[in-house]
């Protein structure tokens, strides 16, 4: 969704020259000189994230080097007609071309040598005067951001699309639209060191229980997520992706993830988690938003792959498939949200890495069409489907292809594939759309994909196939992936930051997303009390030997991981390091 452009050689020089200008990724940033005395003092970086031919985006992190603040205003002024039209971490007001960002509930706090940042989007004609100058609660802070010289001839946003008719929904909500920033999510992340280059990226709002509807710890609830949306919202569309994850025995598969219902607690999910939910969705005030909601995620395809009868069985599941709770849950969900006119459901299916094998693949399609027809519910309510959340399979494979073989051996063959139908993401979520639709499912089924964490960059990432001597050395010196095992799935060392978020990037997918935050932990390495209902996982544990889901490997998890949800600035900074495309 954002694009970057060079710039020109002599502005750059001319900057550098006043010894006003740093590097920060690709982007060539002013930093304010500090201002005021020891009692009062700021620093500003105002960073243009990407521009076009009639508007802009932009960060803004500013940095308190006086005296602890408990509230923040940031002023200045534009020298031609800029005009903010969305923000986001601030509120932003203009009158003329006098710009005011204060700062909100959760941000207001600066510490002595602590930052926070705010973006926005613009537009302009002519040239794009930089701010002279700024001032934090009046305090002068002098400075501004070289902008692209060249800018690209259309503005970075999706793909225009034909807006829906009176009462219907768009084709592709993510078409012609922009994406909510969560401010939680994007605070954490911009206090990270080199964070800043990433967010304003817009990612998922976990309800992962019901108190999170209201708001956990004095955090941001579902109102209030809504309010900011309509806050950046501005005169165009804006899509919310909400996570909707609190089903009875929720993922009875894993103990990272388990939720706060037990198995037989539908009623509970029912009446105090799926109804308030779509209360608050279907009040006209939020009418003009576009919301995603990603119904379930690692539940329906545990009906499949993991009970008796299969080598991966688990007790829960049985429990789970026998009761029949994820079906109710999910029908229950898909009918109530999806009876909302502007509510888009995308049902979880899993990732090629689960799925993939002719045994699982069918199996679980038909489940899903199940789910789609419970409770209630009918095909229609479902718009898409989304995989990979919260994973980590590499978007594409180019190093090689499931048709393949060496010295006569197919692809298949090889231990890393294992006789799976699929390779990538990309080729799995086209192919799970096309035997859907063939189930009954709207043929303009849209498929999403989480590629939040499954670039795959770096130093180790391979530029070349791997060396015929046999299907294996093929396969491992080639691919992307660099998981010992792909049933490893708990804060995966070495991975990166994938393909940023975007809409239709290609047939049959409606968008790239950034469903799971990057930062935020999939469990913790070793058992933590807690009052979530989460548990502790082996699989999180960087010492552990393996079971059969993931052929009995080392985990390949990062150590010292907090409870999942919780915030990881280790995986975070190597999700950044191996990110690709680079930052």
């Amino acid at each position: 969704m954002s694009r970057t452009t060079s710039r020109t050689t002599s502005r750059t020089a001319l900057l550098a020259a006043l010894g006003l200008i740093t590097a920060t990724g690709a982007t060539a940033t002013v930093m304010t000189s500090t201002a005021g005395a020891a009692a009062a003092g700021c620093k500003v970086e105002y960073q243009i994230t990407n521009q076009w031919n009639t508007g802009f985006g932009a960060n803004v992190v500013v940095t308190n080097t006086g005296d602890p603040l408990s509230a923040w205003t940031l002023e200045w002024t534009y020298a031609g007609d800029q005009k903010v039209t969305q923000g986001w971490n601030a509120t932003i007001t203009q009158s003329g071309a006098a710009v005011t960002a204060r700062n909100l509930s959760y941000n207001g706090s600066l510490t002595t040598g602590g930052s926070t940042s705010f973006g926005f989007n613009g537009s302009y004609s002519g040239t794009n005067a930089l701010p002279a100058s700024f001032t934090l609660n009046g305090v002068t802070c002098n400075g501004a951001t070289q902008p692209p010289t060249t800018p690209p001839t259309t503005p970075p946003t999706t793909p225009p699309t034909t807006p829906p008719p009176a009462g219907g929904k768009a084709d592709n909500p993510y078409a012609g639209a922009k994406v909510y920033v969560n401010p939680e999510w994007s605070a954490k992340a911009a206090a990270e060191p080199g964070g800043t280059r990433i967010s304003n990226q817009p990612t998922g709002v976990w309800l992962d229980r019901i108190a999170a509807i209201g708001g956990v710890n004095g955090g941001m609830g579902l109102r209030d997520h809504l309010d900011e949306a309509l806050t950046q919202k501005g005169s165009g569309e804006l899509v919310v992706q909400l996570v909707i994850y609190n089903l009875p025995g929720r993922d009875c598969a894993a103990l990272a993830s388990n939720g706060e219902l037990g198995p037989t607690e539908i009623g509970r999910y029912k009446t105090q988690y799926i109804d308030p939910i779509a209360a608050i969705l279907a009040d006209p005030k939020y009418a003009g938003l576009r919301i995603v909601t990603t119904v379930e995620i690692d539940s329906l395809p545990n009906l499949v792959t993991n009970v008796s009868g299969r080598p991966t069985a688990t007790a829960n599941c049985d429990v789970m498939k026998a009761n029949g709770n994820y079906v109710k849950g999910v029908g229950y969900a898909l009918n109530k949200l999806g009876s909302i006119a502007n509510v888009y459901n995308y049902v979880d299916a899993g990732h090629h890495g689960w799925l993939g094998w002719d045994d699982n693949f069918g199996a679980s399609a038909e489940l899903f069409k199940q789910a789609a027809t419970a409770e209630g519910s009918t095909v229609s309510k479902v718009h898409g489907f989304i995989v990979n959340t919260a994973n980590y399979s590499a978007l594409k494979e180019d190093h090689f292809t499931i048709d393949d073989s060496v010295n006569g051996v197919s692809v298949r063959q090889s231990k890393w594939v294992d006789w799976n139908r699929y390779v990538d993401e990309l080729s799995y979520a086209q192919a799970m759309r096309a035997k859907l639709v063939s189930l009954g499912f709207d043929s303009g089924l849209g498929m999403l994909i989480d590629t939040s964490r499954n670039g795959w960059g770096g130093t180790a990432r391979p530029s070349a196939p791997g060396a015929r001597t046999s299907v294996d050395t093929y396969v491992n010196g080639g691919r992307y992936d660099r998981r010992i095992h792909l049933g490893n799935w708990c804060n995966q060392a070495g991975a990166g930051l994938g393909e940023r978020p975007q809409a239709a990037p290609a047939a049959g997918i409606d968008a790239y997303v950034w469903m799971k935050p990057p930062g935020e932990s999939d469990g913790s390495s070793k058992e933590i009390p807690n009052n979530e209902g989460k548990g502790f996982d082996r699989m999180c544990d960087p010492t552990y030997t393996g079971n059969p889901r993931n052929g009995n490997s080392m985990s390949g998890a990062l150590p010292d991981a907090p409870v999942s949800g919780h915030w990881f600035s280790a995986q975070f900074q190597e999700l950044m390091k191996n990110a690709h495309p680079a930052l």
